[in-house]
């Protein structure tokens, strides 16, 4: 096994140059704060500034990518594993612009596949990921232990809450379990339908406040999202609210908060970079 890993880590050295791909996780500890809708108009607007963005569906079983878009995928990855479709053949093209992979049941079957299966997942993978700037991963609700494999490989976490008490709870419990496992990672937080920025901003800073005093944990406030009329409207047509009214406060948010996002990239230190999603991914898997 140990000279299979070798090998895998070998070709994989061979695939780092190339475009450098930010791949992005986005989390909340319950259901129903607004994640994927979060992630599909985060997506969008990424694509309105001129980068290339891939949305992968991680919403296991329960994916609504789909809905708010109102378009549907012929493919989820699980069809890769069980019915050795392309990767590539499963990217639909959505409005805004944006490429999109279904996840369907896939990632439930990572542990019933065989290391041939999953090493052509890899490159194939490893290949999509060279034509996008951001890979965002919309994750399934809550945390579990095939999740968090997935999500300790990714560059970066946003987190989604809402200004609830169990809304806040499950999202300090998803980043504490992320945390034990890997204190580096960083974590931007957004406040979704908040009655005022006032409010928002003092849920944030709850969450930082207990981040920082149990887990000695830093974070980034990426923005408050208000509550809106424009968000429920737009999931009803099946439109993305930022495609159905630009000038929406939610909309206007949004787009402050992708400005900020994006100004705050910086490129690490040589000694500091992590190796790519594909690299990390095969360490969790192979190298246990």
């Amino acid at each position: 096994m140990e000279d299979q890993a070798e090998r895998l880590r070998e070709k994989l050295r061979k695939q780092q140059s190339g475009r450098a791909t930010k791949t992005i996780a986005v989390i909340s500890g319950k259901g129903g704060v607004g994640k994927s809708n979060v992630s599909l108009n985060f997506a969008i607007m990424l694509q309105k500034k001129g980068h290339k963005v891939l949305l992968f569906d991680m919403d296991i079983g329960m994916g609504n990518i789909d809905i708010l878009m109102g378009a549907s995928s012929m493919h989820s990855i699980a069809d890769f594993f069980t019915s050795n479709v392309l990767l590539k053949s499963m990217i639909t093209e959505i409005p805004g612009g944006i490429h999109y992979i279904s996840g369907g049941t896939g990632l439930s079957q990572f542990t019933k596949i065989t290391e041939e299966s999953l090493q052509s997942f890899f490159d194939q993978f490893s290949s999509l990921m060279s034509d996008y700037d951001y890979v965002i991963f919309d994750m399934g609700a809550g945390m579990s232990e095939s999740s968090l494999r997935f999500i300790l490989a990714v560059d970066e976490i946003i987190v989604i809450t809402t200004c609830e008490p169990t809304s806040i709870t499950d999202a300090y419990a998803a980043m504490k379990f992320i945390t034990l496992s890997n204190k580096t990672l960083p974590f931007y937080i957004i406040v979704n339908r908040a009655q005022s920025e006032r409010e928002g901003a003092e849920t944030y800073h709850r969450i930082s406040k207990v981040l920082n005093h149990f887990l000695e944990k830093g974070s980034i406030l990426l923005g408050v999202i208000p509550e809106d009329p424009i968000i429920p409207q737009a999931v009803k047509k099946q439109t993305p609210f930022i495609q159905l009214n630009e000038k929406a406060p939610a909309s206007m948010a949004l787009f402050s908060m992708v400005e900020k996002y994006c100004q705050q990239e910086f490129e690490l230190p040589i000694h500091f970079k992590k190796p790519n999603l594909v690299a990390r991914l095969k360490q969790f898997l192979f190298e246990r």
